[in-house]
């Protein structure tokens, strides 16, 4: 089985907004999101403040999962960190 080192996150943006990302260095992310050399979305909205993390064994699974979490509603992502 492989390590968990597949990781998707959820960042809120400067202005309320949540950003969905998948990465293997969460840290290295956040900091690029931070630096504008991130996603084009965060650029604008800086500082981005790290909100939820999950991990997975494998890249599939937490693609699966970013894409699951993209299409959840507002208040479901509030929901889901609320409970983080």
């Amino acid at each position: 089985m492989a390590d968990a080192n597949h990781y998707v996150y959820v960042v809120e943006c400067t202005d309320g907004t949540y950003y969905t990302g998948y990465t293997t260095d969460v840290e290295r992310r956040i900091t690029e999101h931070n630096d504008g050399t991130g996603a084009r979305y965060t650029r604008g909205r800086r500082p981005v403040e790290l909100v939820h993390v999950e991990s997975f064994d494998t890249q599939s699974d937490a693609m699966q999962r970013e894409y699951a979490i993209k299409q959840l509603r507002r208040s479901a992502k509030e929901a889901l960190v609320k409970d983080s």
